[in-house]
């Protein structure tokens, strides 16, 4: 068992510990401050009074029974003890367009559980008609659904995340935490509805969850450390993504990635490293993908160094540095001919990239085939698509 997994599963016995002796004795309801579940009633003033409350000491805040209506709403803290975070109703957003940087979000707190069969729903129908990011070089993204800023030693479990403005969870700045058996859903033409992005955050387990979003079903920001994904089925969507690395002077490195036992739909791309053209010299090390399954997926492995967030005037090298990536067991259908697609920077070419038994298959039953550049590549047994002729020799 790796270590990620490991801590995940520690991680989970503790909290359902606290949970026991000490959160979930200790309730407040919502509705006791004034809530009302009618799916009208602006209930921002109740949801933050009974949280108020909780954190002066630990406990509950429970919401139940109904659709409650809330605007863009902070749980900060530190609080004076294990708080849990108990969701078994609808919270919805306003209808409205927002570029606010949060719908909901908790900050600076140790020891927070959100859990329940609830939903979360943004309502960005109303909102993406606004989304011109995909046209505009410089854009002001639609509001993020669930931010985490500053959370440690914390569990997210069970519930929904429904049709986000933006981004429907977003991690930043977090420490050992645990999401486990979420579910993320938003339509495919959803603009930027990434289901989970991370940024900044060290011992990060995602596990055995379906997210299905307008965008990567898991982006994978700069300053991601020591990151577990496992059991975790996406589509549709744009795959599971590193990246994109390199665009901002902030930017610091990844390492310690692990995805396995994933499967993705009718995706995009399957697994991918995406980095800026024009960019900082930051690196992407110590990253594996492991036993995973493509159903139809569009670019299944790849490695992209000249991104340049969908425009098509990219201009230099990318002087981020690819290094020690592993693709174990990759195995499925391809959509496209590409399935194996390495595209490394002039400048930083890619090093110790490993393909161990990979079998990709055209969905049509057709032959696949490899296309690779600027990358030192290591084949260890069967390989489909057959290697790349013009690879570098490994160093």
């Amino acid at each position: 068992m790796g270590l990620n997994l490991l801590f995940s599963k520690v991680l989970l016995l503790v909290l359902m510990v606290k949970c026991i002796h000490h959160v979930c004795s200790q309730g407040v309801d919502v509705k006791d401050f004034g809530a009302v579940g009618d799916g009208i009633t602006d209930n921002t003033n109740a949801f933050q009074n009974a949280w108020e409350e909780v954190c002066q000491s630990g406990g509950t805040v429970l919401i139940a029974d109904g659709t409650y209506l809330l605007a863009s709403n902070q749980f900060p803290g530190p609080c004076n003890g294990p708080v849990n975070f108990m969701v078994n109703a609808i919270i919805q957003a306003p209808k409205d367009q927002s570029n606010a940087d949060y719908w909901i979000k908790f900050y600076g707190i140790n020891g927070l559980t959100i859990e329940g069969n609830g939903t979360f729903d943004g309502q960005g129908a109303s909102a993406w008609p606004y989304n011109d990011c995909r046209h505009a070089a410089s854009c002001t993204p639609l509001s993020p659904s669930l931010v985490l800023t500053n959370v440690k030693q914390s569990l997210v479990q069970n519930i929904t995340l429904l049709n986000s403005k933006g981004v429907q969870m977003k991690i930043e700045e977090c420490e050992n935490l645990t999401i486990s058996n979420i579910t993320i859903t938003a339509p495919a033409d959803s603009p930027n509805t990434d289901g989970i992005h991370t940024r900044n955050i060290n011992y990060v387990n995602i596990l055995d969850s379906n997210i299905g979003t307008g965008d990567d079903c898991i982006s994978i920001g700069d300053g991601s450390r020591n990151i577990s994904i496992s059991g975790v089925n996406c589509g549709p969507g744009h795959g599971i993504s590193i990246g994109s690395i390199g665009k901002h002077p902030s930017d610091q490195n990844v390492e310690g990635v692990k995805v396995q036992k994933c499967k993705m739909s009718s995706t995009e791309n399957g697994v991918r490293i995406k980095t800026w053209t024009s960019s900082i010299p930051v690196s992407v090390a110590d990253v594996t993908f492991q036993d995973i399954v493509m159903d139809k997926a569009q670019n299944p492995i790849i490695i992209d160094q000249e991104y340049c967030g969908g425009r098509h005037d990219c201009t230099g090298s990318s002087h981020v540095q690819v290094k020690d990536v592993k693709f174990i067991r990759v195995k499925g259908t391809s959509s496209s001919e590409i399935a194996v697609n390495l595209n490394c920077s002039t400048s930083k070419p890619c090093s110790g990239i490993e393909l161990n038994d990979i079998n990709l298959s055209l969905d049509d039953g057709g032959e696949t085939t490899s296309s690779c550049s600027n990358a030192d590549i290591s084949y260890i047994g069967p390989q489909n698509p057959a290697p790349c002729q013009n690879a570098l020799s490994p160093i």
